[in-house]
């Protein structure tokens, strides 16, 4: 390890080791903390950002797929009950290479593909059934292409050609679809899979299609049309003709201050019915015409008489004379008018309708309960023949509903306020212990580095003592002698030599010169330890 290194770290100890219990305490808290921040940001950093590789995949497949995965250590997860993988966005395009190379998934031949498979010797019968799968999942495949449309089945019963019978019987389609998540197919879209499968079959009739939803209602009959049955007619005409009347309720009183209700029989049978209509033109000219006369005079023997009981002639009721005979006949064919008509009857034709309208008392100040029955009885197409019944009353309202809606509104937005806040508070108490950990640091490099600042004077021996140094005697002034007389010259006494104590010290200070300048770091390193001694407790 660098020196440098040793050298902090031998700092960084020696001033934990000047830190209190709760100092050191504090110091660990704030560090794992800072550790936790830092490795929780830089996993949220790095992070990879998933990209859907397969989705709607079966079991086997799926199984599959995760199996390379894991052979070439892909991370993935699994979503959508595991028919949805997801993996790195960067290893999306590799792996879908390497699993189309593996052939996967293993979609299963569906549509004019299965023709394909067919060899020369198959017979009739495997014909004529591969060709209805074909045609099956070719329809198949165009109702999933839908809007609001998930997965589809398409069942098709053809009746064998034959020449056994005089009349063969109608073909007939069942249609099962499943839709999205909060999804509704309309009536337009159901009399387009109607149309759409009838239309591809040969003698399929819009009228033979069935279509059911997943969660078993039946959108279309056989022979009901796309209404489905008469409860679900009855309640459609219910919905739209509460829906006429809510709204000219709401632009008269207000919204929330009406209440619609509806009940309409319906039938349930259908039926059909033909007729012939014949109707001339006056004033038009015959097609044909023709007459005859006969006309007949002349005198005869004994005329016929007259008949009386038991075929008996009456006598003397015979008479003899002329005779006259006049007959015309006259024959015209004009033209005729011929109107025939074959009317299919659907079921749900409505026979009897009644409507109840109540409105509340508070908003009904000043309202003309006549006029508004007038516009009920208008929005909801009320046929007085038919023995619709139309009521309007004011009765009060209560209110306890709303007010649980409002009480149960404010709940939820105060819960979600609180949630909000709690998200605030906790991002903010991750954000200050970050914070405080990296403040809990910055006072503990302070610290180290003022305790290493503060260093105290170390005795090498080098001070000498006053008391042992040796004392030179002052020196005396001569006396002034004459000018013309020699100076006579005395000789100064010898200097003291130095002590043991001194040598002492002079041998000590050499060997520490020689040892810092051998090896300062060792030098260092026991002045720190004697800086470490000198510590009170």
């Amino acid at each position: 390890m660098p020196p440098q290194l040793t050298a902090f770290f031998q700092r960084l100890g020696a001033g934990l080791k000047g830190f209190t219990a709760g100092q050191r305490t504090l110091a660990v808290l704030g560090a794992a903390l800072l550790v936790v921040g830092i490795v929780a940001l830089s996993a949220w950093l790095t992070r990879p950002v998933l990209t859907p590789l397969f989705s709607g995949l079966q079991t086997t497949d799926a199984n599959g797929i995760v199996e390379q995965l894991r052979k070439d250590n892909v991370p993935y997860e699994l979503s959508d009950g595991g028919s949805t993988i997801l993996v790195p966005q960067d290893k999306v395009y590799d792996e879908r290479l390497k699993a189309a190379a593996a052939g996967l998934p293993t979609a299963a031949a569906t549509g004019y593909s299965l023709l394909d498979k067919m060899g020369v010797t198959s017979s009739e019968f495997q014909q004529s059934v591969t060709y209805k799968r074909a045609l099956e999942g070719e329809l198949t495949s165009t109702i999933e292409a839908m809007d609001g449309v998930q997965t589809a089945a398409v069942r098709l019963a053809i009746p064998e050609k034959t020449v056994f019978v005089s009349t063969a019987p109608d073909t007939t389609a069942s249609v099962f679809v499943q839709t999205d998540a909060g999804t509704t197919l309309s009536s337009d879209k159901v009399q387009a899979i109607v149309h759409l499968t009838s239309a591809a079959i040969e003698n399929l009739k819009p009228a033979n299609v069935s279509v059911v939803d997943s969660q078993g209602n039946v959108l279309s009959t056989v022979g009901g049309g796309t209404a489905g049955s008469s409860s679900k007619q009855a309640s459609d005409y219910q919905n739209r003709t509460s829906d006429a009347v809510r709204a000219v309720l709401d632009r008269v009183v207000g919204p929330g201050n009406s209440t619609v209700a509806v009940a309409a029989d319906v039938t349930g049978e259908s039926a059909q019915q033909k007729s012939e209509t014949f109707s001339n033109t006056n004033g038009a000219l015959p097609l044909s015409e023709s007459s005859k006369s006969e006309k007949y005079t002349g005198t005869g023997g004994g005329a016929a008489g007259v008949l009386g009981p038991d075929n008996i002639a009456v006598p003397g009721g015979t008479t003899s004379g002329n005779g006259n005979f006049d007959s015309t006949t006259e024959t015209k064919n004009n033209a005729v008018n011929k109107v025939t008509e074959d009317r299919t009857i659907p079921a749900g034709a409505i026979k009897r309708q009644t409507i109840s309208v109540a409105v509340s008392q508070a908003a009904a100040g000043g309202l003309n309960l006549v006029a508004l029955k007038n516009l009920v009885t208008s929005a909801a197409g009320v046929d007085a023949a038919r023995g619709d019944v139309v009521t309007v009353e004011v009765v009060p309202f209560s209110t306890s509903a709303a007010d649980n809606a409002a009480k149960a509104l404010a709940e939820a937005q105060a819960n979600a306020e609180a949630e909000k806040q709690a998200a605030f508070f906790g991002t903010l108490i991750t954000a200050g212990s970050i914070l405080l950990g990296l403040l809990i640091l910055a006072l503990v490099l302070t610290v180290i580095l003022r305790r290493r600042q503060k260093r105290e004077p170390v005795d090498l021996g080098e001070r000498l003592d006053l008391e042992i140094m040796p004392v030179v005697p002052p020196v005396t002034a001569l006396p002034p002698a004459p000018a013309t007389s020699a100076i006579p010259i005395t000789a100064l006494p010898p200097l003291p030599g130095p002590t043991l104590e001194q040598m002492e010290v002079e041998r000590r200070r050499q060997e520490i010169d020689s040892m810092v300048a051998a090896n300062p770091e060792r030098a260092a390193d026991y002045l720190r330890s004697l800086m470490d001694d000198r510590q009170p407790a």
